[in-house]
């Protein structure tokens, strides 16, 4: 099954060092953005993916859809806008430093620049574009997010285009994607419908509760009756997949020393996909959510690779008692299964 990723991608500035910006002298150039970021991970666990957008004709815009296609993403449907910028954003990392402004060990804020991007002019006249319109035609996976209904008028369009035209054999997935700021001055009143009309949505208990009142998944279910599943993920805790028939998987995530939380959900996002487009059963797509989003918590910046197929096979497979003593670091993951497995090879 080939999968289509459609929204923004951004320029990235890490900074060489935490504190505030102002107290940092340079910054590493890479990319960021939450459709591509899902694009990279599904390209990396075999999936055929394309990614759909829009780029300023700059160096940012040409690194970003280079980047893409190193990492086997099909980039042929990115448009290149000769007006509009690529969009950015800079990260600031927290310190134990005593700076009035330091956010502090552990934490991070995001710094956008993307008003009037590349990205933002994003419509529905996209879909007479021959190049996306094939790459749409031949998806089965169709990925969007809330990120895209906040940038314009015209990309809210789109998205609501792309939900009405239901298609035979293609999967629409809505990340919910809460980006507060980003919804400053328009009306996130929109969001429960689109999520609605989705087949496959997933959200976090926290941005569930903050735009639609609640986090818990069988509320969540009678709030947004029609996608065949939701997805409903409790931070470092669990995540659940309720059907429309109201049949409930729950898999715990296995414990993680966390070393950089940005990504994660995407990744998370990216996991279920695959294994969706699979056939594998609920608990199997959770757990290979939970074994991306681990990857990209135990990594640097937005992306990371996931496990090895071998190691991911015997995850997925694993007893409950089994899966419940999986630990994940940056250094790799420790399981009993895989312990055993070692010394079954040697």
């Amino acid at each position: 099954m080939a999968a289509v990723c459609l929204g923004e991608s951004m320029a990235v500035l890490l900074p060489d060092r935490p504190g505030p910006l102002e107290s940092v002298e340079s910054f590493r150039h890479t990319i960021g953005g939450a459709e591509s970021n899902v694009a990279c991970t599904l390209a990396a666990l075999g999936t055929p993916t394309a990614w759909i957008s829009r780029v300023g004709d700059d160096g940012f815009g040409r690194r970003l859809t280079a980047e893409l296609a190193a990492h086997g993403v099909d980039t042929s449907a990115v448009a290149v806008d000769p007006l509009r910028p690529t969009g950015l954003y800079v990260k600031e990392v927290g310190s134990p430093g005593t700076h009035p402004r330091d956010l502090g060990p552990g934490r991070s804020r995001l710094h956008y620049y993307r008003t009037g991007s590349a990205a933002a002019a994003l419509g529905p006249s996209l879909l007479d574009d021959p190049s996306a319109a094939a790459l749409l035609a031949g998806a089965g996976l169709l990925h969007l997010s809330g990120i895209s209904a906040a940038l314009s008028d015209s990309c809210l369009a789109l998205l609501h285009a792309l939900l009405a035209d239901r298609r035979p054999g293609r999967t629409v997935s809505f990340d919910l994607n809460w980006r507060p700021a980003l919804w400053h001055g328009r009306d996130a009143s929109v969001l429960p419908a689109l999520l609605d009309a989705a087949d496959l949505v997933l959200l976090g208990a926290d941005e569930a509760e903050a735009v639609l009142g609640t986090g818990d998944p069988a509320a969540l279910r009678a709030l947004l009756p029609s996608p065949a599943t939701l997805v409903v993920k409790d931070a470092d805790r669990q995540a659940t997949a309720i059907g429309r028939d109201g049949r409930t998987v729950t898999e715990p995530a296995p414990a993680v020393a966390v070393v950089e939380a940005t990504g994660a959900g995407d990744a998370f996002a990216a996991g279920y996909l695959h294994a969706t487009a699979r056939g594998l059963d609920q608990r199997r797509r959770l757990r290979l959510g939970h074994l991306c989003a681990a990857a990209a918590l135990t990594t640097p910046g937005d992306r990371a690779r996931p496990p090895a197929p071998q190691v991911v096979a015997r995850l997925l497979d694993a007893t409950p008692a089994q899966w419940a003593a999986t630990r994940v670091d940056a250094s790799g993951i420790v399981s009993p299964l895989l312990v055993q497995t070692r010394r079954d090879d040697r």
